[in-house]
């Protein structure tokens, strides 16, 4: 039926269709033109909201990455800290420790010192003791002598000594026998 029709028709309705379908596509497009300049704002604001949203979602998972370091590295300063606080305890018992065990050390020197001195003080005295007995034994020791050698016999003397008899004269013999009695 289509092929009993002349060509010219054929060709009318072939041209009219194409007229149809070109006038379509452009009233088409300038309607899609029109409605997008109309378009509703609550379409407008949940298309940007959905871009705010993917926004947003990216960010999350940007921060949580984020966080996750964070916390990886506080856990590392957690450790670093008590490490730090371990290490500063035992220094400082350790400072504690060298602390009194100096002012023991200075203690103990000082009541070293003052025993030193007092020993020192008690070596001066039994020295000046021991000199002082050496005189007087070195005395009784020239006396003695003197007295056995008859150069002191009081019992001979009259009531005034003789110079001569005193030994004034022998002054050379006495020191001799001091300094022997001394050594």
């Amino acid at each position: 039926m289509f092929v009993d029709l002349p060509r010219e028709w054929i060709f009318i309705a072939g041209a009219a269709f194409l007229l149809g379908w070109l006038l379509s596509a452009i009233i088409g497009r300038l309607g899609a033109k029109y409605r997008a300049k109309k378009r509703d704002p609550r379409d407008v604001r949940i298309q940007e909201m959905e871009a705010e949203l993917r926004i947003a979602r990216n960010d999350i998972a940007d921060s949580r990455s984020d966080v996750e370091k964070l916390e990886d590295s506080l856990k590392e300063t957690t450790v670093g800290l008590e490490r730090r606080d371990n290490m500063i305890t035992k220094q400082q018992s350790k400072l504690d420790k060298f602390s009194t065990d100096l002012k023991d050390s200075v203690l103990k020197t000082r009541e070293l010192r003052s025993e030193l001195t007092d020993r020192a003080t008690q070596s001066v005295h039994a020295e000046a003791k021991i000199r002082e007995v050496e005189t007087e034994l070195s005395v009784a020791q020239a006396s003695s002598d003197m007295i056995a050698t008859g150069v002191l016999d009081y019992s001979l003397a009259p009531d005034k000594p003789d110079p001569n008899a005193t030994g004034h004269g022998d002054t050379d013999v006495l020191p001799d026998k001091v300094s022997k009695a001394s050594n």
